[in-house]
């Protein structure tokens, strides 16, 4: 020993070319914590000079405050003979780098207990690792701005959906449920002063929030067609030539149903373009409506003809309009319950009250459903009394 140098022992110095090529930091300590022998890429990670390393102990490189910590490491590795834990190596201006130390308990050749440590800066880890929590701290802020923005596009949502109503001899149960927080459905229940009553129901390709943007631009186009007292079939081709001449996007395309109550409900006048066949349910007996045109917005070429069913309607008779959220579910074998599904859960709760009727229709399909619903839900129930 000189001075304060520890002398490598004699039966590391064989090793010791090997070990300086490593390239992470190596220390090996005596049954004193001094250190006997460091190696290049420690003291390059410290940026020490060898004689402030070798020979000295913890408490010539840490600060006094983390040697208890030091010691309680070092005190796990003699008790289980290895141990690794994450701390920070201290460099010789006083910059801690973050670092693993992984310790092994190694016997010498002079019968001597000694400490490997190998010490790896993890410095590039923790600036990425820092750098992610501020990327995720950004995220959350704009998913809670995301959350916030959708909820209160929900409550307007859900504030246009129509709501149950008694229209002179007309009674009306409805039901709405978006596949996610908004959804692409919507409906219209309008009187037209006291001799008509419209209704419509529309249904936008896609789900989410760009479907539930377009859905409420149609919606309020719609609302202001009817406000002109338009009959079904010319709605149709209204709000067909409007998607396509203000919205215009390529693939997009839509459904819809439309139907023109009397007041005293003894006559509708209904058309639909790609729309599901409506059910009308007339002394037992049970009609479908289907669609007069294919589905609207696409193409130009495809605009609809204004021609509409005139159906005459006596009391207790009821007609059920859908979107196909109600029909496109699948049960655990794949099997679709389609509009025939449909219809026979029509029939079988056609004798029940309205709101019990719709009860029925829904758990019909929640039971053939495996899973949640992956598409929105509308439903409406038109009853003559």
């Amino acid at each position: 020993m000189r001075g304060n140098i520890v002398q490598t022992p004699a039966w590391l110095r064989p090793m010791e070319s090997i070990l300086e090529d490593l390239n992470e930091g190596l220390i090996i300590v005596d049954d004193q914590l001094r250190i006997i022998f460091a190696n290049e890429a420690l003291i390059r990670l410290g940026r020490y000079e060898r004689a402030d390393v070798q020979g000295h102990t913890p408490a010539a490189i840490f600060p006094q405050e983390d040697l208890p910590y030091i010691m309680r490491q070092h005190e796990l590795g003699q008790r289980y003979g290895r141990h690794r834990n994450e701390f920070y190596f201290p460099r010789k201006d006083g910059q801690k780098i973050p670092a693993i130390f992984s310790a092994r308990v190694i016997q010498g050749p002079d019968g001597k207990e000694y400490g490997l440590v190998t010490i790896t800066d993890i410095s590039a880890q923790k600036c990425v690792e820092e750098q992610l929590r501020e990327s995720n701290a950004l995220l959350e802020k704009r998913q809670a701005e995301i959350d916030t923005e959708l909820s209160l596009a929900t409550r307007v949502q859900q504030s246009l959906a129509p709501r149950n109503l008694l229209w002179g001899n007309l009674a009306f149960e409805t039901y709405y449920s978006p596949a996610r927080t908004i959804g692409g459905d919507f409906s219209v229940i309008l009187p037209e002063g006291n001799e008509f009553l419209n209704l419509a129901m529309c249904d936008v390709s896609g789900h989410g929030a760009s479907s539930a943007l377009l859905a409420n631009r149609i919606y309020s186009e719609t609302l202001h067609v009817l406000q002109e007292g338009v009959k079904p079939g010319r709605l149709l081709r209204r709000i067909h030539d409007f998607v396509l001449d203000h919205i215009g996007v390529d693939g997009f395309c839509f459904t819809m149903a439309a139907a023109r109550f009397s007041r005293l409900g003894h006559r509708v006048t209904f058309a639909a373009a790609g729309h599901p066949p409506a059910i009308l349910v007339s002394k037992g007996v049970v009609r479908l409506l289907a669609s007069q045109n294919g589905i609207l917005g696409c193409l130009a070429d495809n605009a609809p003809a204004e021609a509409a069913d005139g159906i005459d309607l006596v009391t207790h008779d009821r007609l059920v309009l859908y979107t196909d959220g109600l029909v496109e579910v699948f049960n655990p074998s794949h099997e679709m319950l389609g509009v025939k599904g449909l219809t026979k859960l029509v029939r079988e709760s056609a004798a029940q009250s309205l709101e019990q009727m719709k009860r029925s229709i829904l758990e019909g399909v929640t039971t053939w459903r495996n899973g949640p619903p992956s598409d929105d839900i509308s439903l409406i129930i038109v009853e003559v009394r």
